[in-house]
């Protein structure tokens, strides 16, 4: 499975474990991200109409040190999968989807007729973030989520793609492990309030994104030092949805 992220930060979290929990699970999957941080579906939108070589190309969670556009990238060989997603501040405010969110599926379409278009959910912030961003949701995690969700499925259904429900998850592990509930003196799964945490958050993004576009139900295997029992634990919440 080959897959190409028009994305930032975001997509970057998702794509750091993927490529190794997909061979953990008997998929060779290889994960392209077009990384710009903070990049907005209008910046993606500008950078296609101008082809700006303005993305850092990362495989499989890491970085190339190449500079690459849209075009490019979409040219290169054929993909299975291509995603696309909003900047997080923006992410619960579905006038910034359009008409950017469309030009972009339709070229993505264009370029690659066989490959299937999913949509990148985000989440919510940490409580303790601090930003502009977060005050515009009342810097309330509840509220930013619950926006979100109502956003991002309005985009998945404008496109006609399927939703990759990364922000679901993450709003579901905090509510159903007793490890990932902050204010009840647990750890965050966002390391800086808006990130995914290096291991289980990051984790959390790859397990969904492998379930979602397998279908199949994920299971974990030792990674780092990480807790296996624990990374186990994530993989029944998101093999939940199966």
């Amino acid at each position: 499975m080959r897959v190409l992220s028009i994305g930032n930060s975001f997509s970057q979290d998702a794509h750091r474990w993927l490529h190794i929990l997909a061979a953990q699970n008997g998929l060779e999957l290889e994960a392209w991200n077009l990384y710009i941080g903070g990049c907005s579906l209008e910046l993606h939108w500008k950078n296609l109409m101008e082809e700006r070589t303005d993305y850092e190309l990362e495989i499989n969670g890491l970085s190339t040190g190449r500079m690459i556009s849209i075009q490019e990238a979409l040219a290169f060989g054929k993909w299975d999968v291509i995603t696309l997603q909003q900047a997080s501040p923006y992410s619960g405010i579905y006038e910034t989807y359009e008409p950017y969110l469309t030009v972009l599926a339709d070229a993505a379409r264009g370029a690659q007729g066989d490959a299937e278009l999913y949509f990148h959910q985000t989440w919510a912030y940490e409580w303790t973030m601090v930003s502009d961003g977060f005050a515009g949701y009342g810097n309330d995690q509840l509220e930013m989520f619950r926006r979100i969700l109502q956003a991002s499925h309005q985009a998945a259904e404008k496109i006609h793609a399927p939703l990759i429900p990364v922000g679901e998850m993450i709003q579901k592990l905090r509510e159903e492990l007793p490890e990932f509930r902050v204010k009840e003196g647990g750890i965050s799964l966002c390391r800086d309030g808006y990130h995914l945490s290096l291991d289980y958050g990051r984790y959390a993004a790859a397990a969904t994104w492998l379930h979602t576009l397998t279908h199949k139900p994920v299971q974990a295997f030792p990674l780092e030092d990480f807790s296996l029992a624990l990374l186990q634990r994530i993989a029944d919440v998101v093999n939940q949805d199966a």
